[in-house]
């Protein structure tokens, strides 16, 4: 007695074709490929220049921030597109990346029956960081900061809830938001350190050494001390102030400090004054 080699099905040795699934005897089953519950098989690699090696399973699917790719082997294809299902959709969802810091298009990286490799980097000295989303989890991200992310992973933006915050708290009014259920990579500058506040506890930041941090944490900003040391102690006007509970993670080299760094005959140290934290505010 033969078998299907489509559905497995028994069919007599005389068969052209198979009685439970149609499909032609002796003709070889069609490859499987992975859905995308799936878990990534990935690698991130390097120290302050960090790179993810993602290794596709076959018809794995990832997306990626234009231009953060590094390199990719042959068996994987890419196109760059707009996400969403209509055209208002896809209108809206690039509208919503340029706020977010983002480029208008995605671009969409999925292996072949051979399976493949690609990899992505940030765009300066930096970690990679990585979130493996449940379903219905989000994190909150600094804007600019999106690398990759499996294709089940929703990437929107979120309004900072206080005037204040939006203003001085080093991360603008606009924030992305990565909602799972997926694995989801993003980048920051220098080192990162990672906080687990309790309830009620908080957290005192520079402004704009935030990297990302759990919904369920509170957003916030305060004067920096006395308006002595707010203004002659070189941390600027504000602390951005983070209460728990949830995760909390932080950058030691923010992109404006590397800016301020290569920009030449600058003053020696770290110093920003209060005055230039005002000044920080206006459009160059």
């Amino acid at each position: 007695m033969a078998f299907c080699t489509n559905c497995g099905s028994q069919i007599r040795d005389d068969a052209r074709f198979c009685a439970n699934c149609g499909g032609a005897a002796g003709e070889p089953a069609p490859p499987v490929f992975q859905t995308q519950s799936e878990p990534l098989d990935y690698t991130v690699q390097g120290d302050n220049l960090q790179i993810v090696r993602v290794r596709l399973k076959p018809g794995q699917e990832v997306y990626a921030e234009a231009g953060k790719m590094v390199y990719k082997t042959p068996s994987v294809s890419w196109e760059t597109r707009m996400s969403g299902t209509s055209i208002g959709d896809k209108i809206w969802g690039a509208v919503k990346r340029k706020l977010a810091g983002e480029s208008l298009f995605l671009t969409y990286f999925r292996a072949g029956a051979q399976g493949g490799e690609v990899g992505f980097a940030g765009d300066y000295p930096g970690r990679v960081q990585v979130f493996d989303l449940v379903p219905g989890q989000s994190i909150l991200a600094q804007r600019d900061s999106f690398v990759v992310a499996q294709t089940t992973v929703n990437l929107s933006i979120a309004f900072t809830r206080k005037l204040g915050a939006g203003l001085f708290g080093g991360e603008g009014f606009i924030l992305e938001r990565l909602t799972g259920p997926g694995t989801v990579f993003i980048h920051g500058g220098g080192d990162f350190v990672e906080f687990t506040l309790g309830p009620g506890e908080v957290l005192q930041v520079d402004t704009g050494c935030i990297v990302a941090f759990d919904e369920s944490v509170q957003y916030d900003i305060q004067l920096a001390g006395g308006v002595k040391t707010a203004i002659f102690g070189g941390e600027g006007l504000f602390l951005a102030t983070l209460t728990g509970p949830g995760r909390v993670i932080i950058q030691s080299l923010t992109l404006e400090k590397l800016r301020r760094e290569l920009i030449s005959g600058r003053s020696t140290g770290d110093e920003r004054s209060g005055f230039g934290a005002v000044t920080d505010l206006l459009p160059r």
